[in-house]
């Protein structure tokens, strides 16, 4: 996909013009990762945004005790990140680290305010994709106050499955559990009592999901 497609398909940068888009993109550039590369850590000094092109990536928090991190969103094809400390002049509030071989086009802050500056109505793009973000925080916070550690894996199990009723979970159990925002001991008990029950098989991280609706059900 070229890059001012995989740019024009965010709901950032959806009022821009072709013509804005490649002012943009000519200022951008990829970035190649594999698994476990750092793109950025929490507070570091940010000058770029990021749309993913291929592969995953983490957004996660590390706890300042333990280490252990909390996985506040992934990052998946067309989705864009990094964004927040171009808003408010900030450091980066969480680090960003990739799952898998990754691809990310990296986009100068510079150029996009260059952008904005001159056709301001295009904020209206930035002002959706952070209702989108509160919306997703909204959600987050329900299912920590409303669901157990057993809900809410089971919620991230249907979420990772995309559908899918056989699929390979794509972080390893470590990362399921910082999803979960559990430990990894009491993520891999609710996914045994599923196993249990026979509402999934496992074959190490190949999954089937054999009642999804018991699933959907144990999630809300």
């Amino acid at each position: 996909m070229a890059h001012e497609d995989l740019l024009a398909a965010t709901e950032f940068f959806s009022g821009a013009s072709h013509e804005v888009l490649c002012t943009i993109t000519a200022a951008g550039h990829e970035r190649d990762l594999v698994r476990g590369d750092l793109l950025f850590r929490e507070a570091d000094f940010a000058d770029a945004l990021y749309v993913v092109a291929r592969g995953r990536l983490a957004i996660a928090i590390a706890n300042p005790i333990d280490n252990r991190e909390t996985v506040v969103s992934l990052m998946e094809p067309g989705d864009l990140f990094g964004e927040m400390a171009m808003l408010d002049g900030g450091l980066r509030s969480a680090m960003a680290r990739a799952l898998e071989p990754s691809t990310v086009f990296e986009i100068p802050y510079a150029a996009v305010l260059a952008v904005f500056t001159g056709q301001p109505d295009l904020l209206w793009g930035v002002t959706r994709l952070l209702a989108q973000r509160l919306r997703a925080m909204d959600e987050t916070l329900a299912d920590s106050v409303f669901l157990d550690v057993t809900g809410r894996t089971a919620k991230r199990l249907l979420e990772l499955s995309e559908g899918a009723d056989e699929f390979t979970l794509p972080v390893t159990q470590e990362e399921l559990a910082g999803m979960v925002g559990a430990s990894r001991e009491r993520v891999n008990k609710a996914i045994a009592s599923f196993i249990r029950l026979g509402w999934i098989a496992q074959h190490e991280r190949r999954y089937t999901i054999l009642k999804r609706e018991s699933l959907r059900i144990r999630a809300r």
